[in-house]
């Protein structure tokens, strides 16, 4: 009996969206891991390796296994990084300790990060071209709505049982996905070539080290530098070796087209201008507003919650139109709402906050299947899964030198718009009433201070996103 092709979608966005909840679930569970393995508010440092080593798998296992599909089969390589994905859940549920508990969700993550790029590819090996849109807005949506609830899904889930139970509760999810996959998907088909496992490490290294190097860029040591250094090395060399060997890991066939290099170079920037704004907004509403984190996360959500609809509308309209205009209407909406939002101070307040934020994430959504498409409708059935690897992982490579800017520039910037910064202290020759008039001003300065970066973080995304309409103009249209 032949499964129709939506059905057979079904466990594939369901295996993303599991995947997806994690990335973001370990957000509001983190405080019960500190507090159950006794890290002090002086090591929250080591703490935040939980996120950065998910991000560091998440990103540098893309090329290889997008690769790895071609060879093997895009949904036996879908099985097995679902299944990598379920020991890292059974193995974070397990650890007693942090320097277990890092390495486990590094190994989680390169099953997760795997799933995006493989389905892509296997939404490729069920539609024939031209009706891959919506297919790829469902799997783009998938992921999206996955990001948006796992803050919510931990935080109900650490109400009411241990927070291991996040983890935990992944195994069963698996399991289902798994048995899905096998009952409604036909084996994909596989192309015999070799794999350059070499090329894979060595990319993967750069992909690390770049986000190593990241997350030290507050301190701007050594380290960072060597970090820099590493991924500058490693890099050059993977570049050198895809030119010298007959089966490279990223066919240079690939990079000839102008609908994959464009594709690449919008997702690096949209990529930037989105973790721009998924840190400023909580951010600013923490901040300068002086509301609580669950704020600031429900400030942020009007904008995740409406990429899901974005994406979902982008796929329809990439199987009526040219892909470049979902994406330039895309972009647009993304530098409109961020252009209105550098307009914001403390009286910013609702519906006008909303529209603003869902606009913006209107635009991001509306992105997903085009840029998708983009890359790997130009390329060979063979290298299907290579191109959606690499694809996936530039938007994550955007996000990560996106943030480095932000972390860089941001304290030079607040500390450029006023030297004095340092918190006033009474002095002895002025009165009770002089000192609280100078610690309003103070005050208040900080709020304009804080005000006027986050504006400036806004404007600089609302560019970005602007930037990217370059290289989107290249992301021609191929009907199947």
């Amino acid at each position: 009996m032949r499964i129709p092709p939506y059905v057979a979608l079904i466990p594939v966005c369901a295996g993303v969206f599991v995947a997806a909840d994690d990335q973001t679930v370990i957000v509001t569970v983190l405080p019960e891991i500190i507090r159950e393995m006794g890290i002090l508010p002086t090591e929250l440092d080591r703490a935040s390796w939980t996120i950065t080593g998910y991000l560091l798998g998440y990103l540098a296992a893309m090329p290889l296994l997008g690769r790895l599909s071609d060879v093997w089969g895009h949904r036996r390589l879908f099985l097995l990084s679902m299944a990598l994905f379920m020991v890292g859940s059974v193995a974070v549920a397990l650890t007693t300790s942090l320097e277990w508990l890092v390495p486990a969700r590094v190994f989680q993550a390169v099953g997760a990060g795997a799933l995006i790029p493989i389905s892509i590819a296997i939404a490729g090996d069920l539609f024939p071209a031209g009706r891959r849109g919506l297919a790829l807005g469902l799997i783009g949506a998938s992921a999206e709505a996955g990001g948006v609830i796992g803050p919510l899904w931990g935080g109900i889930i650490v109400r009411f049982l241990d927070w291991r139970w996040v983890f935990w509760i992944n195994l069963p999810m698996g399991i289902v996905v798994l048995v899905a996959m096998v009952f409604l998907l036909v084996p994909s088909p596989r192309y015999r070539a070799k794999v350059d496992y070499v090329g894979g490490l060595l990319i993967a290294v750069s992909l690390a080290s770049l986000t190593l190097a990241v997350s030290r860029i507050d301190s701007r040591d050594l380290a960072m530098f060597g970090y820099f250094a590493g991924a500058a090395a490693a890099l050059a060399m993977f570049v050198v070796r895809q030119r010298s060997i007959d089966y490279p890991l990223l066919p240079g066939s690939m990079f000839r087209g102008a609908a994959f290099r464009g594709a690449n170079a919008t997702h690096v920037l949209v990529g930037a201008a989105l973790i721009i704004g998924m840190v400023t907004v909580p951010l600013m509403a923490n901040t300068v507003m002086g509301l609580s984190p669950l704020d600031g996360g429900l400030w942020l959500m009007r904008m995740t919650a409406a990429i899901p609809v974005g994406a979902v509308l982008g796929g329809l309209a990439c199987q009526r139109m040219d892909y470049r205009i979902p994406a330039v209407l895309g972009l647009g909406l993304v530098a409109l709402g961020f252009s209105l939002m550098s307009g914001w101070d403390t009286s910013i307040g609702d519906p006008v906050l909303t529209i603003h934020l869902a606009l913006a994430g209107l635009g991001f959504g509306l992105l997903i299947a085009p840029i998708a498409l983009a890359a790997t409708d130009s390329v060979g059935e063979d290298v299907r899964g290579a191109a959606a690897g690499m694809v996936s992982a530039s938007r994550v490579v955007g996000m990560t030198l996106g943030l480095a800017a932000v972390t860089a520039w941001g304290s030079q910037r607040f500390d450029g718009l006023a030297p004095a910064s340092e918190w006033p202290f009474q002095l002895s020759s002025e009165t009770v009433a002089e000192f609280n008039d100078r610690l309003v001003q103070y005050q208040v300065w900080l709020v304009d201070a804080g005000t006027t970066l986050f504006n400036e973080f806004f404007l600089i995304a609302m560019a970005v996103s602007l930037v990217a309409l370059v290289p989107a103009a290249f992301m021609a249209w191929r009907r199947g």
